[in-house]
């Protein structure tokens, strides 16, 4: 295999998708530096769902078996009426190995720590509490000024700053902003119940509901709610609106959950917004990459994934190509598909469950999306 047509790369942010490319870059023996504003380098939030395409980029990243240990791993998707009778399974395939169950999901900040040790196991060099104040491109690197005060100089930028990028907004000032989709997601963290052993979806006529084991103890309850306008909800009504929203809900196993909830319960609350930007996803040597260029609402429980997936392909075409240019073009060309994709059909799911349409267009979309999702990237 060929040399990598860099040699040193900065990674600005320091989320799932810089963590993934810092790990991926290190192993080809590229220098790596990261930087992340947040000086705690802390991760918000209750858990999140991990499907079969996840698991596999696990294992290329090589934290999988962390995951497995940390995390919950099964097999399979049951969704039930808002009474608790079964509508329909959707399966989960082993895609990351006949050992390794389809699905399965881990708490944010479980899944981040796991990250953090592995790139910092890799030899990046992570600077937190750091940012970039300025940068400038040639035909031979970027020089780019950070806000500690400090200077450096790459053959390679990776914006991974997430949803509201600055380095997209300076990079791209056509690129469209994120798009309240008109759902908010609340979520919370309980102990587990042995009974809950698979993720489990209760459609009801406005709300969706779900339990997803997080670890051998714990569950998280998640909640998607329409609400057409995006107002503030203050923190101090989380609990008492979550509660509110379930008793829509008869089906024993959400009562139960609602029954456990309480002011420990890590109850979090965010309005749903998606993001597409067309391509080029990148200017000269400035690339961007993850919720930068395409968040997606949380239908398809596939937001990491493809974020984590264009890290790999990213440092594969790094490996491969003969140029920069070339590397650049053939990353994009790879990932503009199945990131469409997620984020086309999540919006559409969400526009479905807002409108109360055709559940049996929501089940082909959730079937026909875990399908194509399952290919190689």
């Amino acid at each position: 295999m060929a040399a990598p047509v860099v040699s040193n790369v900065l990674i600005v942010g320091g989320g799932f998708s810089g963590m993934s490319a810092a790990i991926e870059l290190r192993k080809r023996g590229i220098s790596v530096d990261l930087v992340e504003i947040d000086a705690g380098w802390r991760s918000y939030g209750a858990g999140i769902s991990i499907g079969g395409p996840t698991l596999r980029a696990f294992r290329t990243l090589g934290i999988l078996e962390r995951f497995l240990d940390e995390g919950y791993a099964c097999d399979g998707l049951d969704i039930f009426s808002a009474e608790g009778q079964l509508l329909t399974q959707v399966a989960t395939p082993r895609i990351a190995g006949d050992e390794v169950p389809g699905s399965g999901a881990v708490m944010r900040p479980v899944l981040a720590k796991i990250l953090a040790d592995a790139t910092r196991a890799a030899g990046a060099n992570v600077r937190l509490g750091c940012t970039l104040t300025d940068l400038e491109q040639d035909a031979e690197g970027v020089s780019v000024g950070f806000s500690d005060g400090t200077r450096g100089r790459y053959d390679l930028l990776i914006g991974a700053d997430g949803l509201y990028s600055q380095l997209r907004e300076r990079l791209l000032a056509e690129a469209p902003t994120p798009r309240y989709s008109g759902q908010g997601v609340w979520r919370a963290v309980l102990p587990r119940p042995a009974g809950i052993t698979c993720t489990m979806l209760w459609v009801g006529a406005q709300l969706k509901v779900g339990l997803n084991p997080v670890s051998r103890d714990e569950m998280y309850l998640f909640v998607n709610e329409n609400r057409p306008v995006n107002d503030f909800v203050p923190p101090e009504q989380f609990l008492e609106r979550l509660k509110a929203l379930l008793e829509q809900f008869s089906a024993p196993e959400v009562r139960a959950a609602s029954a456990a909830l309480n002011e420990d319960s890590l109850v979090v609350f965010r309005p749903l917004e998606g993001l597409l930007v067309p391509q080029p996803w990148y200017r000269g040597r400035v690339v961007l990459i993850g919720d930068t260029v395409h968040a997606t609402t949380p239908h398809l429980a596939s937001g990491a994934c493809i974020g984590i997936e264009d890290a790999i392909v990213l440092a594969e075409e790094l490996e491969r190509a003969a140029g920069l240019p070339a590397a650049l073009d053939r990353f994009q060309s790879r990932r503009w598909e199945r990131c469409r994709l997620v984020v086309e059909n999540s919006a559409r799911l969400g526009e479905i469950e807002i409108s109360g349409g055709d559940k049996a267009e929501h089940m082909r979309i959730m079937h026909e999306s875990f399908a194509a999702l399952a290919q190689p990237i």
